[in-house]
């Protein structure tokens, strides 16, 4: 199954958020540490001639909240937290000011914040906003894709990672997503933060 990008926000016995790349249009990316958080990053700077969607912060860490997610939202969703807005109010704020991307697929943004004790998950599609938030528990998380699991859900999936680096390897091949096709590169923070970039393995 293509589900396009995934955020998956949740605990092993720590918090995390992992994110990863699938993709049939632009599979030359790499998961980069900048001194921001991680960048999704081009292979060559003229494929963002050809879609301005394709480059981005994708994980940035504050004290009151991890974000990830799928786009440029990353970034003003950090900038509220950072400001003491809440989780949830910072997502809806963010997700409804800019909306889906306007590419040729209405792709939805998606989001995630994580906490010491509670996740959050968002998404905007072109039919509309949902967002949630759950207790952690360990071993789990909760996930949201840009197609096909583009629904907000209250059941949670395994996830098992002793480090971040297992992490971003874990949203790849372990669990339910190893059955989910096209990855491309993923990140992590558990934390600190890990990429993972296969076809540089």
């Amino acid at each position: 199954m293509y589900v396009g990008r995934i955020v998956a926000v949740g605990k092993t016995d720590k918090p995390f958020v992992a994110y990863r790349v699938s993709s049939r249009s632009f599979p030359n990316r790499v998961a980069r540490i900048t001194e921001q958080g991680v960048a999704i990053q081009p292979l060559d700077p003229e494929d963002i001639k050809r879609n301005p969607y394709i480059a981005y912060n994708c994980i940035r860490v504050s004290p009151k909240g991890v974000v990830v997610s799928n786009g440029t939202h990353t970034d003003p969703i950090f900038e509220k937290l950072e400001a003491g807005v809440q989780p949830d109010v910072a997502l809806q704020q963010v997700l409804t000011e800019m909306g889906y991307e306007k590419d040729d697929f209405n792709t939805p943004r998606i989001a995630g914040v994580v906490t010491d004790t509670v996740g959050f998950i968002g998404t905007i599609r072109a039919d509309g906003l949902e967002i949630s938030s759950f207790e952690l528990t360990e071993n789990s998380c909760h996930v949201i894709c840009t197609y096909e699991m583009d629904r907000v859900e209250s059941k949670s999936h395994p996830f098992v990672a002793d480090s971040p680096e297992d992490a971003a390897k874990y949203v790849v091949d372990g669990g339910i997503f190893k059955d989910l096709e096209l990855p491309i590169c993923a990140a992590a923070w558990m934390g600190s933060l890990a990429v993972y970039n296969p076809h540089e393995s």
